[in-house]
């Protein structure tokens, strides 16, 4: 597999996944666990703005924030949105992989620091920026007792590629036989 069909995989992927949890989100009652609720808004905005900041650096203009997240917390209904739409721009249509996807484009970080990153640098930052702080989110949901969608990338693949169930149907979770690691 190459690294443009892998990365466009995992882009895929990250859309899905950002959806499924800010759909739990979307349905938790704000009097469940509202410190951790609140938290899990805040940690998904940042994936947000982070995938923002990294897409104007994809397009070489300036990201427009003055750090990693913003001073207000959205609506969970407006983040969905919102993380909907930037995921989008990430999808494969977009051109993130001509020839220049391994030549390295100087940025300046939201702090100030220089950075030089290729294009598939950046797109693999933010799709394991975004996994690592679902999963944060996910631990936060379970100490609530809610359980978090099941965000593995065997799952989305399996869900977008039924035909790689080999041993029976596929379950909600997305593997016959229940979940393997």
């Amino acid at each position: 597999m190459s690294a443009k069909t892998l990365l466009k995989s995992l882009l895929a992927y990250q859309a899905w996944a950002n959806d499924e949890l800010l759909e739990t989100l979307v349905g938790l009652d704000p009097s469940r666990g509202a410190a951790e609720r609140h938290a899990a808004i805040r940690l998904m905005n940042h994936i947000h703005v982070v995938s923002r900041i990294f897409a104007a650096h994809l397009r070489g203009v300036a990201p427009g924030y003055a750090g990693d997240n913003t001073p207000d917390t959205p609506e969970p209904r407006a983040l969905r949105a919102a993380l909907v739409e930037v995921d989008r721009w990430y999808r494969p249509s977009r051109n993130h992989f001509g020839a220049g996807t391994c030549r390295a484009d100087r940025f300046t970080f939201t702090d100030g620091d220089k950075g030089c990153m290729t294009r598939q640098e950046m797109l693999t930052h933010v799709v394991l920026h975004g996994g690592y702080h679902r999963g944060e989110v996910g631990r936060m949901l379970a100490g609530i007792a809610v359980s978090p969608p099941w965000d593995t990338y065997a799952v989305h693949l399996h869900r977008v590629e039924p035909a790689r169930c080999l041993q029976g149907e596929c379950k909600s979770i997305g593997m016959a036989g229940g979940p393997r690691i």
